[in-house]
Order: structure tokens, then sequence, then C-alpha cells
């Protein structure tokens, strides 16, 4: 399992660079665009071809799912504290039917007690960021815990057998596409790479 995550901020032909991503085999987008409205959110959703939005995760607005036929809706690490450690209530008035709901750790520890019922988990930095400098990687080796988890932080076609090597189902990708000089490309050598080391 290849998650894409967002660029925080738009980058040039960014919404033709997904379509081509979609067109290479990407089944998991996170939308996380925080510093952009609820009508911005909307605007950006529109410019996808409808065909792919069953392939996108949204990260803000998670009524958007009721809008548009969206994956999912994934919890950054203190909104899973806010709004899902206090109940069920948060639900109410979300089409939550076939979506999938997703959040972020950073301690392994917390993730392994965490009781609420996430269909994968993105735990990071595993390695040195791409993305974020001085973020710096940790190695979490995850292999004792039961549940999906995905590894994120420093991921790049080098780093992916190590990171399935310490228990992780999948892999969580930011800077190692949308920094690179070509990211259709660097997405391929990606998927190639994790398809390589998968293979039974």
């Amino acid at each position: 399992m290849i998650v894409l995550i967002a660029p925080e901020i738009d980058i040039d032909k960014e919404i033709e660079i997904l379509h081509q991503l979609f067109e290479e085999g990407l089944m998991y987008y996170h939308f996380r665009k925080p510093s952009k409205t609820y009508e911005e959110h909307v605007s950006y959703l529109k410019q996808i071809d409808k065909k792919y939005h069953d392939r996108i995760v949204t990260h803000y607005f998670h009524e958007l799912i009721n809008e548009f036929d969206l994956k999912g809706i994934h919890f950054q690490e203190q909104k899973r504290i806010d709004a899902l450690e206090n109940g069920k209530e948060y639900f109410i008035g979300l089409n939550m039917i076939g979506k999938t709901m997703s959040s972020s750790f950073h301690e392994p520890e917390e993730l392994a007690a965490c009781d609420i019922e996430f269909d994968y988990h993105l735990l990071s930095p595993v390695f040195s960021s791409i993305s974020k400098k001085g973020y710096k990687g940790r190695g979490f080796d995850v292999n004792h815990i039961d549940k999906t988890i995905i590894g994120m932080g420093g991921i790049n076609a080098n780093t992916i057998g190590k990171t399935l090597t310490l228990g992780f189902q999948g892999i969580g990708v930011l800077g190692g596409v949308w920094n690179a000089e070509n990211p259709v490309e660097s997405f391929k050598e990606i998927k190639r790479s994790y398809e390589e080391n998968t293979k039974q």
C-alpha cells in the first residue's frame, strides 16, 4: 500500500501531475492542505476527474465525504485526540458507509495503545524527512504491533526494503515524490521498488 500525501503548498501543474499519478496506479491520495478554506478544498476537488475521487482521503473538512465520493477521512494527531477520544458524536451527520478512517501517530506505543479502530495508521518519522528539514528519523520497529501501519518520513525507492523489514505494511511518501525533479517518474520508481520488495 502506497500513500501519497499532498504537498502542503500548491505546486505548479499539481492537478495535471496528480491525474498522471492516478493513471500510474496511485490508490491512496491524502488531501492535506492545512491553509486551504472549505471553499478552496471544494474547488480543488472539482478540478480532479470524478473517477479518481474514490482514491482521495481528506485530512480537513471531513464533511466533504458527504459531497464527494471520497475514499475516506484522516485524523491528524491532535484532531484525533480532540474529536475521537470524546466518543462517537463526531460521526453524527458524516456518511461513513464504505469509507476508510485513518490517523497519524508519532509514537509506536501510542499507536499500539489506541483503541479506536482505524483502517490504517501513519507513523513517522521512520527515516529523516525529505520534505521537513531537521526532522530526524527514528527507525521504528513495529513488528510487534498487530495493526496496519504505514511508515512515513524519508521514504524513497532506496528505503522501502528497510521500511518493510521494520514491520510496516505500506509506505507513505511526500517529499520523495513532490520534491523530485519529475514527480511522476519518481512515483513510478517508488512503486516499482515497492512491488519488487513485496513479491512473495
